[in-house]
C-alpha cells in the first residue's frame, strides 16, 4: 500500500511541528530559570529533529502541491498542533483569539487551494 504525497507530507508536518513548538516554547516552562543560551542550544538540539521530518515532508509535498499551498499546510498544521500544547502543556487559558486566528487561515487555506 502507498502512502499518497500529500497524506506522507501531512503526517511528517506535524510530527514536525510537535518538535518546531517544543523547541520554540518548551524552555518557557521547563528552562526558565536557565541562562537564555542554555535554552536556546536546548532549543537547536530539538530544532534538529524538526528539520529532519519537514526537509523531506516540503520535497515530499513539492510533487504535487504549490508551495504557497506547502506554506499555508504548514501554517494549518502548525496552530492546530500549537492551541492543544498551549492548552495542555503550558496552561494557557482558551480565548476567542484562538478561534479568530483559525478563521484567518480557514479563509487563507480557502484561497490558496482554490482553482
Amino acid at each position: 500500500m502507498t502512502i499518497p504525497p500529500a497524506a506522507q507530507t501531512i503526517g511528517l508536518l506535524i510530527l514536525s511541528n510537535v518538535f518546531m513548538t517544543f523547541a520554540w516554547y518548551g524552555h518557557l516552562k521547563n528552562l526558565s530559570n536557565r541562562a537564555w543560551y542554555v535554552a536556546a542550544f536546548a532549543s537547536w538540539g530539538i530544532a534538529l529533529f524538526e528539520y529532519m521530518l519537514q526537509v523531506p515532508a516540503n520535497r515530499i509535498g513539492h510533487t504535487t502541491l504549490s508551495l504557497g499551498q506547502l506554506k499555508i499546510l504548514q501554517e494549518v498544521i502548525a496552530l492546530s498542533v500549537f492551541v492543544p500544547f498551549s492548552l495542555l502543556y503550558m496552561k494557557e487559558t482558551l480565548s476567542w483569539n484562538y478561534l479568530y486566528a483559525a478563521l484567518c487561515i480557514a479563509g487563507a487555506v480557502f484561497f490558496i487551494f482554490r482553482g
